[in-house]
């Protein structure tokens, strides 16, 4: 290989490329198989899955706590660390097949999960200028999501072909995470940052829409995240070969949808956006309450994961209202805000969901209506932030 080549290869935006392997490959094999391990194997029912689901996300509503640890660390190395604890927390997964050993090991993969995811948005926005970084959230959108194809296709095939059982998935998908953050550790610098990152907590009036959005937008995920599965495997009786195809089927259509959502962003801008995805998000939520039939239910699934995937808008227009030394900063701050709310939900609506399931879906619908009304305010306030900062110059 050329110089021109390796220098080519060895970029930021290739760093940023294999992180986002390691970390699709892992999550999503892990998701991928969860509902059925903890029903099958580890006897949960919809309490069980809410707590696990709550303790899942403490890490991530303490993500807040990176900015220290880059007191000592780069932002690069941080990434890294926590791409090898995503790994070996889903390597040992199938080890401790009860509720607690669930419990434990999801608190480990979770604490890798939520600092990279953190360390990944403050590079991206740092590595990336405004008029690149739409599309470029993009394409990485797309290859997460073919990672997550392949990963789908893998479990699908060991479970539908070769009989592997939950243990030796795990083991698989979390040593092959591990084999790749190592190469990726070997064979690429430390690239400098352009602005020096602030390393102390920030919080800034200048903010407050993008703090609430992107806390509206945590409790929503969650739902999804935890319930929509749930009622897959729970209602409608699906089993591991069938979730994962319905994976496969979101990441198919992501892999090309992801760049066009990227282009559609730098051309419409981020309120519109935002406003086709809350819209759009309450109907799949009232259509998750309703739904008697597992084709229809699977169709809102699969509606749902295209309309996150519009959540880029949300990135960029954080990026275009914050001073570049604050990214790293208000990155850690906004997951830890994303995640107030997702510490409760889980436990909560778990405990709701034994009552009444369509009270949860129905509660989704009412924060993307939140979402949708504080969203009318990002062009007043883009246009006001601008004005500012010209004349600050």
């Amino acid at each position: 290989m050329s110089k021109s080549n390796t220098k080519a290869w060895c970029s930021p935006f290739s760093f940023l490329v294999l992180s986002t392997i390691i970390m699709a490959v892992t999550f999503s094999g892990w998701n991928a198989m969860l509902n059925n391990f903890a029903i099958e194997t580890a006897s949960f029912n919809g309490a069980n899955i809410g707590m696990l689901q709550s303790l899942r996300e403490i890490p991530g509503f303490l993500a807040f706590t990176a900015i220290f640890v880059l007191l000592v660390l780069k932002e690069q190395t941080f990434a890294l660390i926590s791409l090898c604890l995503i790994s070996i927390g889903v390597a040992i997964t199938g080890l401790f097949p009860t509720v607690y050993g669930l419990y434990a090991t999801t608190v480990l993969m979770s604490v890798g999960f939520h600092y990279f995811e953190t360390l990944n948005q403050s590079l991206s926005l740092q590595w990336f200028s405004k008029d690149e970084a739409p599309e470029k959230l993009g394409k990485l959108l797309s290859i997460k999501s073919m990672a997550s194809l392949v990963t789908f296709a893998f479990v699908w095939a060991g479970f539908s072909w070769f009989t592997l059982g939950y243990t030796a998935m795990y083991m698989i998908i979390g040593g092959f995470g591990l084999l790749l953050t190592a190469y990726l550790t070997l064979s690429h610098p430390y690239f400098p940052q352009k602005t020096t990152q602030h390393k102390k907590l920030i919080l800034r009036k200048e903010y407050t829409l993008y703090y609430l959005l992107t806390f509206f937008s945590g409790a929503r995920r969650q739902i999804f995240m935890v319930f929509a599965g749930f009622l897959m495997v729970e209602k409608f009786g699906f089993d591991v070969a069938q979730i994962t195809t319905l994976y496969m089927l979101n990441h198919v259509i992501n892999i090309f949808l992801a760049p066009k959502i990227g282009q559609m962003i730098s051309r419409i801008g981020e309120q519109r956006a935002l406003t086709i995805e809350y819209s759009g998000l309450i109907v799949v939520f009232i259509g998750y309450a309703l739904v008697e039939s597992s084709e229809l239910a699977a169709t809102l699934y699969v509606v749902d994961h295209v309309f996150f995937a519009m959540a880029i808008a949300l990135k960029t227009y954080f990026q275009k209202i914050a001073e570049p030394e604050d990214i790293a900063s208000t990155a850690g701050v906004s997951f830890t805000i994303n995640h107030i709310a997702a510490v409760v939900i889980p436990a909560a609506f778990g405990i709701v969901w034994l009552y009444d399931n369509a009270l949860v879906f129905y509660f989704g619908a009412a924060l993307a209506a939140c979402s949708l009304l504080l969203s009318q305010m990002i062009n007043r306030h883009l246009a006001k932030r601008q004005l500012t900062q010209a004349a600050s110059c």
